[in-house]
């Protein structure tokens, strides 16, 4: 259970993302990720190469940073138009979520019941709803995800919209996949096309 406690705290982050920017707060961001994770682009697609081949992705797309978040390794994009954004985490040896609990219809369950449960700081995901079932292809697999709608509370943005999936490499290797935006501004199509260009690492 704590390991799954965690898809909450990874969306928390990308949700406060999307928040921070549209409330004027990028050069915060900026500062921050300068601050923890560095800037080097060279030194960003070494570390998103061990999470993907990404060397297919239009220039609609931006590899934005490439790091370690609570404990995983993740991988930040933006799609440069639309400010959405793409967040890809490799859970390691024990899987928050898993391919397999999309297919068995466990996942939705999981991630209310966590989010039920959970606050971090002054952050809180509010109306939480899942509002679609899909598939979409990614690391060259068709695969399901969860479309949903939530609010966060303390920042003035007002409803986020966004997708959630999981993929599984191998017998002990899942990876998280995230795609959120304003409600008004998401697009599963961006997500989509973002995601089927993402390739198994080389």
């Amino acid at each position: 259970m704590g390991c799954l406690r965690k898809i909450v705290q990874i969306i928390i982050l990308a949700l406060a993302i999307v928040g921070f920017v549209t409330i004027g707060g990028k050069d915060f961001l900026i500062a921050q990720y300068n601050k923890y994770l560095g800037t080097a682009k060279t030194s960003v697609m070494e570390r998103a190469s061990k999470l993907g081949d990404f060397s297919e992705l239009s220039d609609e797309f931006d590899i934005d940073k490439a790091a370690s978040a609570f404990g995983y390794k993740g991988v930040l994009a933006e799609h440069e138009a639309s400010g959405q954004k793409m967040l890809i985490v490799d859970t390691g040896k024990k899987p928050m979520l898993t391919e397999e609990d999309f297919d068995e219809n466990k996942a939705e369950a999981k991630i209310k019941d966590l989010i039920k449960s959970f606050s971090y700081k002054s952050l809180q995901i509010d109306d939480f709803t899942i509002i679609k079932t899909g598939k979409l292809n990614a690391y060259g697999e068709n695969i399901k995800y969860i479309g949903f709608t939530a609010k966060i509370n303390k920042l003035p943005i007002g409803k986020v919209r966004g997708m959630i999936s999981a993929i599984d490499l191998s017998s002990d290797k899942s990876f998280v996949l995230l795609s959120l935006n304003e409600d008004k501004k998401y697009s599963q199509l961006i997500a989509d096309e973002f995601f089927k260009k993402v390739k198994p690492a080389k």
